[in-house]
């Protein structure tokens, strides 16, 4: 397969995620569908150009949505004191338990793989990808309590990486390149 090609399918992957992300935005902010389609016309031509804005808007708008459900789920209130856990003297650690809750995820996606498994709860789906999307969940939640710019920092490394030596194909696949 040409480079050419590999970064084609690479877009079309990237073209059907802020796809759905956008419609995923349209419902839970409300906004009219057709207006939300002209958006993805417009990112779909910015990332074609290279213009990694709509990646950034897409990474802001997933962080807020899972943000936004997490906390009205209560996942940021302390169960016993009702008080927001940001307040707490052991905030540090819930960030750090927050952070392994989302290796967990990472981890039950490899079992998943490495067994084959459907998921148990989306049984037509593969549990690898039911488990990555959580991770991409918790982490999304995260970065929204915490205030990041997640999308913005997405969009700025997927740009560096593209300047890195061994990320090119041809430093890859040297002998002793990266294989993973």
């Amino acid at each position: 397969m040409s480079e050419v090609s590999k970064l084609e399918e690479q877009n079309v992957v990237l073209i059907d995620a802020l796809q759905g992300i956008m419609e995923i935005s349209a419902d839970a902010l409300s906004v009219d569908e057709n207006s939300v389609h002209a958006t993805a016309a417009d990112a779909l031509a910015d990332l074609a150009s290279g213009d990694l804005s709509a990646v950034r808007a897409a990474g802001n708008v997933l962080m807020r949505h899972a943000h936004d459900r997490s906390s009205e789920a209560g996942w940021w209130i302390d169960p016993e004191t009702g008080t927001d856990l940001s307040e707490s003297s052991a905030f540090p650690y819930i960030v750090a338990s927050k952070l392994m809750l989302i290796v967990s995820e990472i981890a039950e996606g490899m079992e998943g793989h490495r067994k084959g498994l459907m998921d148990d709860k989306l049984p037509h789906r593969p549990m690898l990808e039911v488990e990555l999307a959580d991770a991409v969940l918790r982490i999304g939640d995260l970065a929204g309590k915490l205030k990041l710019d997640l999308g913005g920092a997405i969009a700025e490394k997927s740009a560096f990486n593209v300047t890195l030596a061994d990320h090119q194909p041809g430093a890859r696949q040297a002998h002793g390149g990266k294989k993973y």
